[in-house]
């Protein structure tokens, strides 16, 4: 008995200052940045802005994937049920890490504990668009034009707790419109949609939507965040159009599962730092309408928990349903 008990110590010993070894290389193999949403939208861009210089940083192939579904709560449960090694990451959203999951029955994940987040790497304002040929030209005569029409206005969202939904019926409730939410799989669909007349007006990423703006297919109305974006500074905010205290965006994140070794939470943080600072990544970020991101883990982390409770509230006061 003393010798089996010898024996196995001493596998279990060695076993240790390999796993150590072994996390103190990462990575050694490619990772997988799994996206949420389909190709075109505001996640997908900056995934794949970020995938080429963090490759190189990390020294191995980073692979975007997109898993599409649910308001992106499909990739986030996958990557919380992850081997929590560093290979298998998430670019998740406000949405998907704060306000969706809640909502399901049961819900596909705890977005406090599931994950361990890593760096902020952008956020985004939204942005309320019409067609071109819309009678709306601002927010007041867009509220003029839903009280014209017998059912209202329609608006697209990705998804039902999405912070498109969040901020379109805020702007519903406090400018006392009549507004359906039509849900779509993803923001190219709500962009077709709105593109050939199947909805009135969408509140969504500033990203997706500046080169139909800049191609005056579509018009600006107001963007989201209490000081005017950088990419339209013609275009007023929502608060400045009478909505005070209005403010909406969208931020990114990369995560991981729960439980990742604090060596590669490092190698991670360190990384995702080095590219977000990088000043053509960086530029390239401000030219499609982000703020980039940065900052620590711990920060966040903080944010994550900050922004549950904030939207959580909203949520219940709106009387959000997932059907």
């Amino acid at each position: 008995m003393i010798q089996r008990r010898s024996l196995i110590g001493g596998l279990s010993v060695a076993a240790l200052p390999m796993a150590a070894r072994a996390q103190e290389n990462y990575p050694t193999r490619p990772i997988t940045m799994f996206v949420g949403f389909a190709p075109g939208g505001g996640t997908d861009i900056v995934s794949r802005m970020l995938s080429p210089r963090l490759q190189e940083e990390l020294g191995q192939p980073v692979t975007v994937e997109n898993r599409p579904g649910a308001s992106g709560t499909l990739a986030a449960g996958m990557v919380a049920r992850a081997r929590p090694d560093g290979y298998t990451l998430l670019t998740g959203t406000v949405s998907s890490q704060c306000s969706v999951a809640p909502l399901m029955r049961p819900p596909p994940y705890d977005q406090l504990r599931d994950f361990t987040p890593l760096m902020l790497v952008g956020t985004l304002p939204l942005v309320m668009v019409v067609r071109a040929d819309s009678p709306a030209r601002d927010v007041a005569s867009l509220r003029a034009y839903a009280k014209e029409k017998p059912d209202g206005l329609n608006y697209g969202t990705s998804g039902v707790g999405s912070q498109q939904h969040l901020a379109s019926e805020l702007l519903a409730r406090q400018g006392q419109m009549k507004m359906t939410h039509i849900p779509y799989r993803g923001t190219g669909q709500s962009v077709n949609a709105l593109m050939a007349g199947d909805v009135d007006v969408n509140i969504d990423t500033l990203a997706t939507y500046l080169p139909h703006i800049r191609g005056g297919r579509l018009r600006a109305l107001a963007t989201t965040l209490p000081a005017r974006a950088a990419s339209l500074p013609e275009v007023p905010t929502v608060e400045e159009q009478g909505f005070p205290g209005y403010d909406m965006s969208v931020w990114y994140m990369v995560l991981g599962p729960a439980g990742l070794p604090p060596e590669v939470v490092r190698r991670l943080e360190g990384a995702l730092g080095k590219t977000i600072a990088d000043p053509t990544i960086n530029r390239r970020l401000v030219d499609a309408g982000y703020i980039p991101g940065g900052g620590t883990a711990a920060a966040a982390a903080a944010l994550v928990r900050r922004d549950a409770e904030r939207l959580g509230r909203l949520v219940q006061e709106a009387g959000i349903k997932l059907e």
